[in-house]
């Protein structure tokens, strides 16, 4: 039921993780594919051949999200190659540990120009596309950290709950120009950024127990309501946080 034939859905942090799994399930469901990455050139081409599998076109762009000219070429290019931006997903991000008292400037800095400040470029460049085509989707991916607060990570909780609020922002701003702005809030999920911490058993089974559903999340998982805000089925959706974390969070 879920097709975006003719769509354009360009996903930031998308060579890896929950980024990788939404590039490749929007190319099941027929979309084109433009993505970022910043380092990992290996894993970024190891996705978008995945993702010409699909089908797909796809277009793999390197860019800092947190600096203002590679934001503005990153959509520059997108725009030479495909002509459009139907959805755009705000995936880019880090989690790194910071205890308060001990915590640089410098490391505060780097958390909320990746996970804050680079949602706020990549929205401010990609709604003037929007607004010309007359229609468009925003997804921006948070975390319950920025729901909840998050011990030893508090500049990332600080970055996600400043994405729950600048997302309901705009989806009152924008949905006049027929631009929908919701949220997806992942849990815990087995990706790259925290195996450490799932390679500690006692850790693991700690984790588990604040789960109702007593499972940590896949990739897949997050990107399958990433996937539906993208679709039509969620036309009547705007400004949610859509919770995916096996219940451990029930916010509304």
């Amino acid at each position: 039921m879920i097709t975006l034939l003719g769509k354009v859905v360009l996903v930031t942090g998308g060579s890896r993780g929950i980024g990788a799994a939404i590039t490749k399930m929007m190319a099941q469901a027929g979309a084109t594919i433009a993505f970022t990455y910043n380092s990992d050139a290996k894993s970024a081409q190891r996705t978008g051949h995945e993702v010409a599998q699909q089908g797909s076109e796809c277009l793999m762009v390197r860019a800092d999200v947190s600096k203002a000219g590679d934001v503005q070429r990153t959509v520059k290019t997108v725009l030479q190659h495909f002509g459009r931006i139907d959805t755009l997903v705000n995936n880019a991000g880090i989690w790194r540990r910071g205890e308060l008292g001990r915590m640089t400037e410098a490391q505060w800095d780097e958390t909320l120009d990746t996970n804050l400040k680079g949602t706020f470029l990549f929205c401010n460049e990609v709604v003037r596309v929007m607004r010309r085509q007359g229609e468009g989707r925003i997804i921006n991916i948070a975390s319950t950290a920025g729901q909840r607060g998050e011990p030893f990570y508090s500049h990332y909780a600080a970055s996600k709950g400043g994405v729950i609020a600048f997302t309901k922002a705009l989806a009152a701003e924008l949905s006049q120009h027929n631009i929908i702005v919701n949220c997806v809030s992942p849990g815990w999920v087995h990706t790259d950024m925290t195996a450490h911490v799932f390679r500690d058993p006692k850790q693991m089974k700690e984790i588990k127990k604040l789960i109702p559903r007593g499972k940590v999340g896949t990739p897949e998982e997050i990107a399958g309501a990433v996937l539906f805000l993208a679709s039509d089925l969620s036309n009547h959706i705007v400004g949610a946080v859509i919770n995916v974390n096996g219940g451990s969070v029930l916010f509304g």
